[in-house]
């Protein structure tokens, strides 16, 4: 009955905070479905996952938990659609789109949320030739760093094509495809599903040692931090950035690159270290 109570009064604060365009708390705990609450075919946790540690980032209906870059607020172009973060690229500008840009997971304060080990969940799909990423392990200076993914590692988003379609050009480029760590390491480019649908995906760090898994597959596996990351690193388009891949504490941000995106069911959970 108490956690029924509590999930209800949760639920009502939530609603209240996204009317008034106010932040949810992140670690506060999340609204477990009832009987009562509106049917939500996704963005949803469980009561064993609340005890588990996990943290709902987006519940479908509010945007609160999520601004630009650098920035206070969240741009006109991200969206809810279907009860997932869109990214309208109608007014595409130069790579971008027109009041869109990087948006970051921020805490009740608007810092940055940070994590150093975590298991994170998402869902993801693009339009033909799309391209997205989802960067974590972001410093957030703008002053020093223009972009997240000057820091950041990005899991990339993209339309890989098929024999018969046309994916997005960086599709023939390895190290760029859907699952791989962007520039730094290449998976199979055969885990993603076609553009315009949903893809499941994971990324596991903890003390260092990552992977990513798209649709269940392994597309990375490695350490972080080692001689052969920074190896990997100066060999990459990276080498011009000093900051990047060099925080073992960060944020997460969702990708502009200037094309229609969606995500839906992110959930992350904070993991001990196992050190």
């Amino acid at each position: 009955m108490l956690m029924k109570t509590a999930t209800l009064l949760l639920s009502a604060l939530t609603l209240l905070a996204c009317n008034n365009s106010a932040k949810e708390d992140p670690q506060a705990t999340p609204q477990a479905t009832t009987e009562e609450a509106p049917t939500k075919l996704h963005n949803n946790i469980t009561e064993e996952e609340i005890i588990d540690g996990w943290e709902l980032m987006f519940d479908g209906q509010c945007l609160g938990n999520w601004r630009k870059y650098g920035d206070t607020a969240i741009g006109a172009a991200w969206i809810i659609d279907d009860e997932a973060i869109h990214l309208d690229a109608s007014n595409k500008e130069n790579w971008q789109v027109q009041d869109g840009g990087d948006i970051v997971y921020q805490d009740i304060d608007g810092s940055l949320r940070e994590f150093t080990n975590f298991h994170f969940k998402a869902e993801w799909k693009v339009a033909n030739q799309g391209n997205s990423g989802i960067i974590y392990l972001i410093h957030e200076d703008t002053a020093t760093y223009a972009y997240p993914w000057m820091t950041g590692l990005e899991m990339q988003v993209l339309d890989n094509g098929t024999d018969s379609t046309e994916g997005h050009p960086d599709a023939s480029i390895q190290k760029h495809r859907a699952g791989d760590l962007y520039d730094i390491n290449e998976g199979p480019s055969t885990a993603v599903k076609l553009a315009g649908e949903w893809n499941q995906v994971e990324i596991i760090l903890q003390d260092g040692h990552l992977t990513q898994k798209l649709n269940g597959v392994i597309t990375v596996e490695r350490d972080l931090f080692d001689a052969q990351w920074t190896a990997d690193v100066a060999a990459s388009k990276f080498h011009e950035f000093p900051g990047y891949g060099t925080y073992a504490t960060g944020g997460f941000a969702l990708q502009d690159h200037g094309d229609n995106v969606w995500f839906r069911n992110l959930k992350i959970k904070a993991l001990p270290s196992a050190e």
